[in-house]
């Protein structure tokens, strides 16, 4: 740029004569480096000049854009860096006004070595803390151009890239300039909001490698964040949701879920999944549950899509729950469990009326829309499981009795489950659903008595007929019972129905039974006593049934018994053995000789515990005849594939069988008080039940 005339020159104003003196006549030659120093200087000590410094240099730097004279430009921008770190003065609020002004002009054009430069500048600025806040200083404009440029399709790939990553760069530089000043709340307002998040997920989404965004913030290095855009723009989105407050966190959590709802992200999820990771460890622990709220509200509003992108949410919500769980979950406990149930009947409601609706069509299309729907439930059942088990126990107890009292059962409470629509198929699914969740809620949970752990709201529905009409429906509430009995893990050891040699051999773990304990067996023993009972007359149940029987009985021994529960117990075995016995049932043969090897079984077992030598000898002695006589009889041999059946059991001798007069004789010398043994077991119905048992009381009513 050729020099003024000496004569012109002299007239001029000295700033400006200073400014023109740092452009070389050759922009190649780069900045005069002397005369910039003379400029810096004449900045610093007469700071109220910096606003018409700053006014030339952008009136000659629009000039030279205009002019595509990029040397001078590139000079320019140099020397207003320099003035900018220099100068820190209250005077150097109008020259940061020029400054951004020509940023924005660099930003307009459409050359991307200039809207880098601009990019950098506003970057080195951002950086700059100035010693007063400015108070109507906006950035709005950057934040549209930023992420535009993040969203760069020019057709050099090379060049592409660049742009996008000036354009998260400078979208960091406004986020940390904003937050750092006083007016920082405008930064979260949802119209920039709207723009920042989705412009850095969009570059998130062009990773390679999802896996290495799913934990905690990594520290990748210089290289990796500069050439790679996504690693880019996901250290930015950490930065951005770690500054997040208490007022601000849902702005920026609702524009990710507008991207994947756009983009259509839910299904497949591992990007959807991956996000929500990387905000639950990036936002503050105590703001955990306003991203679950959000994700609840989500799955509300999307409650009609299709299966799979409702799977979708929910498997987010699971993430999100469980890296939220050992932190602040907050008030939504109860909310979460309410949304979630309401959509698992939602999800069994849609699957029922697909299954109506196409009765008698296309059978291949019904069956995969089932088969989705029970991808949701199962999802459903999952999370609740999760979140539930990483609860604290005195909030799990809470959770427990929420889900059981959301049981249909007979006689239930009004904040069960609406099912009337569904039918008995329908209230069936949401029965076994719910018992499915309230499982892995229970398991883990340690009572410290066992009156805590099934109280009688808890109890009376969970042994409800209601819940016996099913084999599955069955062994669920079997299942949650050991859960909760089980107080010293020994269930693993009495895994599967067997005549076990030397119970010693499992080394039981068991304490002396509290007060608390035997009140709860006075009051609810023949609660248990009658749901085995009944349990064992069901026409369907197989073999897994017969295990988790056995359990229960076995468990109920170690934990609950006592020398009175003890002949309970007993007695309920003998009327166990003559329901396979006497038949008035109509039972299939197979039932009836899995009968007799569970209490085999079993009385193998107690005659071990309670150590009674008389007793011990009968049991085997009974065991022993029946390997020779009756394998049937026997668990290892009933319950394999191919087991030859009797025809008949009437013709079957007396040594066979465990005989009332023999036991109470062996246990009678020991000192147990067996007068009760001669009185047969007869289900009893507790006043607290009679609701679930109208009229005489066994008869299961339906929910039809």
């Amino acid at each position: 740029m050729p020099r003024v005339c000496c004569c012109c020159a002299a007239l001029r104003p000295r700033y400006k004569r200073l400014v023109d003196n740092i452009f070389p006549e050759d922009p190649k030659d780069g900045l005069v480096k002397a005369d910039m120093e003379k400029l810096t200087f004449y900045a610093v000590s007469a700071p109220e000049k910096l606003d018409r410094i700053g006014a030339y240099l952008a009136e000659r730097l629009s000039r030279d854009v205009v002019r595509h004279r990029y040397g001078y430009v590139l000079i320019a921008m140099e020397a207003l860096d320099q003035l900018l770190m220099a100068c820190h003065s209250q005077s150097i609020k109008p020259f940061v006004e020029s400054f951004l002004h020509m940023v924005a002009k660099l930003l307009e054009s459409g050359e991307p070595k200039l809207q880098v430069l601009g990019t950098n500048s506003f970057v080195k600025f951002a950086n700059i803390e100035e010693d007063t806040p400015s108070y109507h200083r906006r950035y709005d404009f950057f934040v549209s151009r930023f992420s535009a440029m993040c969203h760069s399709c020019d057709h050099d790939p090379e060049t592409q890239t660049e742009i996008r990553i000036a354009g998260i760069r400078g979208i960091q530089g406004v986020v940390r300039k904003t937050v750092n000043d006083e007016l920082r709340a405008t930064i979260w307002e949802p119209q920039h909001m709207d723009k920042i998040v989705p412009s850095l997920l969009f570059n998130m989404q062009k990773i390679d490698d999802i896996d290495s965004r799913v934990g905690p913030p990594s520290s990748p290095t210089g290289g990796e964040k500069e050439e790679n855009p996504a690693v880019l723009a996901e250290n930015c989105f950490r930065e951005l949701l770690g500054r997040a407050t208490y007022g601000n966190m849902n702005n920026a959590v609702r524009p990710v879920f507008a991207h994947l709802d756009h983009h259509r992200l839910w299904d497949p999820n591992e990007f959807a999944v991956s996000c929500f990771k990387i905000i639950m460890y990036s936002i503050q622990a105590q703001y955990s549950h306003h991203v679950i709220q959000e994700i609840l509200g989500h799955l509300d509003v999307r409650k009609r899509d299709s299966p799979r992108v409702r799977a979708g949410i929910i498997q987010v919500l699971l993430e999100a729950v469980a890296i939220a769980a050992k932190g602040s979950i907050g008030p939504t406990v109860l909310e979460v469990f309410n949304t979630l149930l309401k959509h698992l009947r939602i999800s069994v409601d849609f699957e029922l009326g697909d299954r109506r609706s196409s009765a008698g069509s296309a059978t291949f299309s019904t069956s995969s829309k089932e088969s989705d729907e029970r991808i949701v439930q199962n999802a459903i059942i999952q999370t609740i499981g999760f979140f539930g088990s990483n609860l604290p126990d005195y909030q799990r107890s809470e959770i427990m009795m929420f889900i059981m009292g959301k049981v249909p059962v007979f006689g239930a409470a009004s904040q069960s489950l609406d099912t009337n629509h569904l039918g008995d198929l329908g209230t069936r699914r949401i029965q076994i659903m719910l018992l499915r969740s309230l499982l892995m809620v229970t398991s883990g949970y340690k009572a410290t008595t066992i009156t805590n752990a099934l109280p009688p709201p808890f109890l009376d529905p969970l042994l409800s007929p209601s819940l016996m009409e099913d084999s599955e429906l069955r062994q669920l509430v079997l299942e949650i019972l050991h859960n909760l009995i089980d107080r010293h893990d020994n269930r693993a050891k009495l895994r599967g129905i067997r005549i076990i040699p030397d119970v010693s051999d499992l080394k039981i773990k068991r304490d002396k039974i509290s007060r608390q304990d035997v009140s709860f067996m006075k009051k609810h023993g023949q609660q248990l006593y009658r749901h085995i009972y009944l349990g064992c007359k069901e026409e369907d149940n197989v073999q897994k049934n017969f295990e988790l029987l056995f359990t229960s009985l076995a468990l109920t021994t170690i934990e609950l018994a006592n020398e009175e529960v003890v002949i309970d117990l007993i007695r309920l075995a003998i009327a166990l053995q003559d329901i396979a016995i006497i038949n008035e049932d109509n039972l299939p043969m197979f039932n009836r000789c899995g009968v007799m090897a569970l209490v085999a079984a079993y009385l193998n077992f107690l005659s071990q515990m309670i150590a009674v030598p008389a007793f011990c000898q009968h049991v085997t002695k009974v065991i022993e005849t029946r390997s020779l006589e009756a394998s049937y009889f026997l668990p290892e041999t009933i319950f394999k594939d191919k087991c030859n059946l009797p025809k008949s059991l009437e013709k079957h001798e007396k040594d066979l069988f465990f005989l009332t007069n023999k036991i109470a004789e062996s246990l009678g010398g020991s000192g147990y008080s067996v007068e009760r043994l001669s009185v047969p077991y007869v289900p009893q119905v507790t006043d607290s039940e009679s609701s679930c048992y109208p009229g005489q009381g066994l008869e299961q009513p339906s929910l039809g």
